[in-house]
Formats: C-alpha cells, sequence, structure tokens
C-alpha cells in the first residue's frame, strides 16, 4: 500500500509539470480531474494501510502509535485531509464564496509540498524501523532509506521552481 500511496501522490503532484508529466499534452481541467483522481487513489491507499496496520496491531496485541514512523504517518495522513479541504476549496469557489484565489491556490500547492515531505520522512522513518532493517541489509538498506528523497527532491524543485512568485531584486 505505502508504494501505490507514494506512486499516486508522486504523480499527482507531477500530473501538472510541463517537462515531468505523462499527461503534459493534456487540458487543465483534464490534469485537475486527473490531479484529483490520484490524490483521492493516494488517501485510499494510506487508509487501507491504516486500516492493515491496525488490524495487525490487534491481532498480536501490539500498542499503537508508539513508534516515531506511526505517528508521523497519522500527522501525514492528518495534514492531507486537510490538503484535501484545501483543494476542495479550489475546485468549488463559488459555493464557497473564497475571494482570492491565486492566493489560495499558492497556499494549496505549499501545503501540498509540506504534505509530500511529511509522507517521505514518514517512509523514510519506516525504512529505518526494526523490521525492514531486519529483512533488507548492508549497501540495499542504504538504497531503500535514499530512494525515497529522490522523489522528493524533483518535487521541490518543480513546485518551487513553477509556483513560487519570482521578486525582482534592483541592484
Amino acid at each position: 500500500m505505502s508504494i501505490a500511496f507514494c506512486l499516486c501522490l508522486t504523480e499527482a503532484i507531477l500530473i501538472f509539470s510541463p517537462e515531468g508529466s505523462l499527461f503534459c499534452s493534456f487540458s487543465h481541467k483534464i490534469k485537475v480531474q486527473l490531479h484529483w483522481t490520484a490524490q483521492m487513489l493516494a488517501l485510499m491507499a494510506a487508509a487501507v494501510g491504516l486500516a492493515f496496520i491496525i488490524s495487525s496491531k490487534n491481532r498480536s496485541e501490539l500498542p499503537h502509535f508508539v513508534s516515531w514512523h506511526s505517528c508521523l504517518g497519522l500527522l501525514t495522513l492528518l495534514a492531507m485531509c486537510g490538503q484535501i479541504i484545501c483543494g476542495l476549496c479550489l475546485r468549488f469557489p463559488r459555493q464557497l464564496k473564497i475571494f482570492s484565489m491565486a492566493q489560495l491556490r499558492l497556499y494549496h500547492m505549499m501545503y501540498g509540498l509540506v504534505v509530500y515531505l511529511l509522507a517521505t520522512f514518514t517512509v523514510a522513518l519506516g525504512i529505518y524501523s526494526d523490521w525492514f532493517q531486519a529483512q533488507i541489509k548492508g549497501v540495499a538498506w542504504y538504497f531503500c532509506l535514499g530512494l525515497p528523497f529522490c522523489p522528493a527532491l524533483v518535487i521541490m524543485n518543480h513546485t518551487i521552481r513553477t509556483h513560487v512568485p519570482k521578486k525582482q531584486y534592483c541592484i
């Protein structure tokens, strides 16, 4: 489930990238719909993963939310729900009487970057867990630990380069 979550979340953001998306030739309206669909798939993958973990913890009678990975994962899931609410405000501005769409769009993008980075660190903490370290050893473990940060750097570069307003400085 975590792989589906990561792939859907990454592609949902990169849908709007002019050079890095499979959907670069689609209209903006279709890209918004694809973005929305990918985000819902990522949320469903996270919810199913959470349900499986809670079920597993209940069966083995282990305590819930005691690791950094689990606490940050829950925070990421809650932040993602907040991000979806912000996206709904962008999707239906007339019904919600939102006036500053440009500013809300910028907040949505920056908050999305924060959610993506939270997800990246959640995955990294999962790789750092005792269970994962028992499964994967040696150089492969270091490769797995660094792997989630590669798309995070691409997402950060894309978001900042394309959406942060550029200030002009006089020298």
